[in-house]
């Protein structure tokens, strides 16, 4: 391994999870989230206003799907602005520099472009640094790509390719569907995390469980629409069945490791001291939540069925996994026998989901924010955090986290947890719009996005302070892009940039974007995945 320069050092000292001065080890230690920084749309419709407008019957979004509000972006944003306003957070609200990043991954399914990376339109961000060596690109495949980008990060760490520096994770989508039943399950936001040892949110090494599979459950054909074809009842099996198949790989790789230390105890829910989970929608966590302990039931040898959890539910034990999933009498048990523990470990981490939506990629890492902002840095330390990812078509994988047990006051742990303990006053300064300007947005995103020579006809006035947003898309399809100040005083005309400064007459010069200091002021029926 490389050690760090004098250089590398000072910058890395501000913020916790940088490597030592020494050299560095044959192994880092405790690699994870070391910082997280969420955006979502400053604009949302209410979910029981949107069943009036449907003309459905009151209940189907809001406890059907248990939906109460959903963010949405105008024709101001798209993929690109989203990464650039999270990525920018993250390093303001965290005092980085950005030459002490040395990876940016970025995971998405929204593509705007067939070749040129998100990534690539990030790295506008690092020309004042000077810091062009920064690896990685994009990975796609459905809410599935923000967990392959972070594992690719996590692995460059580990890796013998590390130098030292940082690693940014960043998951973005925007989740629109046509006009229909799965239209109340979209929902918009981008989720950076910064990647480095030292972690308050430790990876668990070797506790991974992965399944992958073919299926054309919900996908995205038609490169000039930005709405999916989806097959609902067959992404609920995809989704499900994978979380059974996750489930098992992880408690066999769990009991291993536990044989080798000489124990013979048995993993089950109660092992995890909090569980998230990709949200579509989120009863449909809830109903994922009591299929884990069915799968505990099923393989326990000889279960408990007159007191505990497992307490009347004896009719069940012969039940086949794969003949359940649209069961409702095996449902409804289980929801009912897991409901105490679902309360507890699950659902404070539906705050995000509840209130802005499907985010796709950033979901099951939003669920994660929002688990930080219900709680503690007390409460969580030295818990185990069970996360299961699913992209459609299909792509899954449970994995867990530790959580440092140090939560004094200004360490790791504490500073993530009050980072994110905003959340809720983010979530409320939002602007809710009626159902009806709600739709003329998705039916203006709907005849725009894929144009040439356009120009945004929305208000930037309606985006929270320090969003980035899209200006012009020329008559070659570049993109530019500005700022909105972070304090709204400024009169200022926001800097613009272009998605390539390359142009027909050569490379452009560096476009400077402006140092703004982090301030107080705005935030940042399918499983449609």
């Amino acid at each position: 391994m490389h050690c760090l320069s004098a250089t590398q050092f000072n910058v890395f000292v501000q913020m916790p999870g940088s490597a030592p001065s020494s050299c560095l080890g044959p192994w880092p230690k405790d690699v994870g989230i070391v910082a997280m920084e969420l955006y979502f749309p400053s604009q949302y419709v209410d979910q029981a206003e949107l069943e009036q407008l449907d003309g459905v019957s009151a209940g189907k979004y809001t406890v059907g799907l248990g939906q109460a509000r959903m963010g949405f972006c105008s024709d101001r944003e798209d993929i690109n602005s989203l990464c650039l306003t999270v990525v920018q957070r993250l390093m303001e609200r965290n005092g980085l520099s950005y030459d002490s990043v040395g990876r940016l991954e970025v995971g998405t399914e929204t593509i705007i472009d067939k070749s040129k990376s998100v990534k690539t339109v990030l790295m506008q961000l690092f020309e004042d640094s000077g810091n062009t060596d920064v690896e990685g690109i994009d990975t796609t495949n459905a809410c599935y790509g923000g967990t392959a980008a972070l594992f690719n990060a996590v692995n460059w760490v580990e890796s013998s390719s590390w130098d030292g520096r940082y690693a940014v994770v960043v998951a973005g989508d925007i989740a629109v569907y046509a006009t229909g039943g799965a239209r109340p399950t979209g929902g918009a936001g981008a989720v950076a995390m910064l990647i480095g040892p030292n972690a308050p949110l430790a990876f668990e090494r070797g506790l991974r469980g992965t399944h992958m599979q073919h299926a054309y459950d919900f996908y995205k054909p038609d490169l000039m629409s930005e709405y999916p074809v989806v097959d609902g009842k067959l992404s609920i099996e995809c989704y499900l069945s994978a979380l059974d198949r996750c489930y098992t790989v992880y408690r066999n790789k769990i009991h291993a490791q536990w044989q080798r230390e000489g124990s013979e105890k048995r993993f089950s829910l109660d092992d995890f001291g909090h569980l998230v989970f990709h949200s579509p929608y989120c009863k449909l966590v809830q109903k994922s939540f009591a299929r884990l302990m069915l799968n505990d039931f099923l393989t326990h040898p000889s279960p408990n069925t007159e007191t505990g959890p497992f307490a009347g539910l004896d009719a069940f034990r012969d039940v086949r996994p794969e003949e359940t999933y649209f069961d409702r009498d095996v449902e409804k048990a289980f929801m009912k026998a897991s409901a105490d523990l679902f309360e507890r470990k699950t659902k404070p981490s539906l705050l995000i989901s509840n209130q802005n939506g499907n985010m796709y990629t950033p979901s099951v890492y939003g669920c994660l924010a929002s688990l930080f902002a219900e709680h503690t840095s007390s409460e969580l330390a030295g818990q185990r955090i069970g996360v299961f990812s699913y992209g459609s078509g299909f792509a899954a994988t449970l994995y867990s986290l530790r959580v440092t047990q140090d939560h004094t006051p200004g360490s790791v742990l504490e500073k993530l947890v009050s980072s994110l303990s905003d959340l809720k006053v983010r979530l409320d300064s939002r602007q809710k719009v009626s159902p009806a300007v709600f739709s003329e947005n998705m039916k203006l995103r709907e005849d725009t996005h894929h144009l040439a020579s356009y120009v945004p006809r929305c208000p930037v006035e309606d985006l929270f302070p320090g969003t980035w947003y899209l200006t012009r898309i020329d008559d070659k399809h570049r993109r530019e892009y500005g700022r909105r100040p972070l304090n709204q005083d400024l009169s200022s005309e926001p800097e613009v940039v272009r998605s390539s400064t390359a142009t027909e007459h050569g490379p452009s010069p560096a476009k400077k974007i402006p140092r703004i200091p982090a301030a107080a002021g705005g935030p940042q029926a399918a499983v449609g995945n």
